[in-house]
């Protein structure tokens, strides 16, 4: 049985289309082994480039996969493969370079290279691509919840990002199709469903008279399925007939990632985000407002070209005065080829360490700030695998729906069921739980077997 191997750089996306891909392969009769410590016929390296770090990341796993097998053919597809298929084809080995679009065909490339053992570059101009990829993912290794990709690029162009020209334009998934796909993961036994994509809030801006909100709706109507979380959306994305939908769900997670990237009107204003601060409060309040107990997540990017002290500080205040669940911290890296990267006023990298570590404590207290308000009650966990810290210790970890990572005494016949479980401490990293019971009307999905 041939062997195929994969290795996994930068988002969820990316780890999503990874399973994809490997679907691919294992519909072909390919057995999946480890891509550190076993020998692979064919290894698939999927890239990131948001950040020069990631290329010379992307570059290091490339040489270590032709240094582990010489004579396996070697795949790169992703972000970096897409940007930079020049660098990637200069590097002795690659036998494929695929980028961000036709991935169905790899298993015809590996067949090609066989044959004739003459390398491929088979990358496009993405920014041509009209049509969504379809790649189905079945069956996760994650018991408890399935990804589900509804729609792939971005129109926004920020000064910072360079994944327009990674992933194209905004290309929406058919609506009929995010359905169908729902279901089949529902029948799977998927209790929660992660809508995620590119650019998720935007979906549907492609479509004619039809929404992230009317797909939302038509979600409702899949029987048996328990949860819906969006997996990110844009403060401007979050329109009045968002939050009505919102206002009358039974299965929206009380979780949303809102990304803010900085609480400084001039900084947003030089990152080209599409927003106030002033518009982005207004937004938080009405969410709060339709769901109450709503874990705000967010990211934040600390030492943009330009930023002063001062206005360091006013994203300081705000990010308090919004009162975030939690925050991801980055420091600004520059990314050769956006406009970001040719600014004055880079700031030092000690400045940015500084800054970081003053949100990274901020962000310890406003964790606990939102736990804290949940002592007490009995809240719905789907625990997800045994505790992390001590695996024999008769505890579980999950995630509540409004994403508490609580842990709590229970059996490993509990993962992937709806428990009942009451915080009685909040943490910064996790919550500590008493179970209270298990609820009898969900099933677990069929999970398949794996090589790894």
């Amino acid at each position: 049985m041939a062997t195929v191997a994969f290795h996994t750089l930068g988002c969820k996306v990316n780890s999503y289309e990874t399973e994809a891909i490997w679907q691919l392969f294992k519909s072909s009769g390919y057995q999946r082994v480890d891509f550190e410590t076993d020998t692979a016929d064919v290894y698939v390296i999927n890239t990131c480039t948001v950040t020069n770090t990631g290329d010379k990341k992307s570059r290091q796993v490339i040489r270590r996969a032709i240094r582990r097998n010489p004579d396996a053919i070697v795949a790169v597809t992703g972000c970096y493969a897409q940007t930079s298929p020049n660098e990637i084809a200069a590097i002795p080995g690659v036998d494929i370079i695929v980028g961000t679009q036709g991935r169905e065909k790899l298993l015809e490339y590996v067949e090609q290279i066989k044959a004739e053992r003459k390398p491929i570059n088979a990358v496009g101009n993405i920014m041509k691509a009209r049509e969504f990829e379809e790649l189905d993912v079945p069956a996760f290794t994650d018991r408890t919840r399935a990804s589900l990709k509804i729609q792939e690029g971005c129109n926004n162009f920020c000064t910072f990002c360079i994944i327009p020209w990674a992933r194209g334009l905004m290309r929406s998934r058919k609506p009929e199709s995010v359905i169908e796909q729902a279901r089949k993961l529902v029948d799977a036994g998927y209790l929660e469903i992660v809508l995620t994509g590119i650019h998720t809030g935007g979906y549907g801006e492609d479509l004619e008279d039809y929404n992230l909100a009317k797909l939302l709706v038509d979600l409702h109507q899949v029987e048996g399925l328990k949860r819906i979380r969006i997996s990110s959306i844009e403060a401007s994305q979050i329109t009045e007939e968002v939050i009505d939908v919102i206002n009358h769900s039974d299965k929206l997670c009380r979780h949303l990632h809102v990304p803010l990237q900085a609480g400084d009107d001039d900084v947003l204003k030089r990152m080209r985000r599409k927003y106030t601060t002033a518009e982005f409060y207004e937004k938080m309040v009405r969410v709060r407002e339709a769901l109450p107990g709503v874990a705000i997540t967010t990211d934040v990017i600390v030492g943009f070209p330009g930023e002063t002290d001062e206005q360091f500080m006013n994203g300081y205040h705000f990010i308090k005065k919004v009162g975030f669940a939690e925050l991801h911290v980055f420091p600004y890296s520059m990314r050769t080829g956006t406009p970001a990267a040719r600014m004055p006023d880079q700031v030092e990298e000690e400045v940015k360490r500084e800054r970081v570590a003053k949100l990274l404590e901020l962000n310890q207290e406003l964790t606990v700030a939102y736990a804290s308000q949940f002592v007490g009650d009995v809240l719905e966990v789907i625990p997800e695998r045994p505790y992390k810290e001590d695996p024999s210790s008769g505890l579980l970890m999950g995630y509540s729906d409004n994403y508490l990572n609580l842990v709590f005494p229970g059996t490993e016949e509990m993962i992937g069921k709806v428990c009942k479980v009451r915080l009685d401490k909040p943490g910064s990293e996790y919550c500590q739980g008493t179970f209270v019971r298990v609820l009898d009307d969900v099933r677990l999905p069929q999970l398949e077997e794996r090589a790894i």
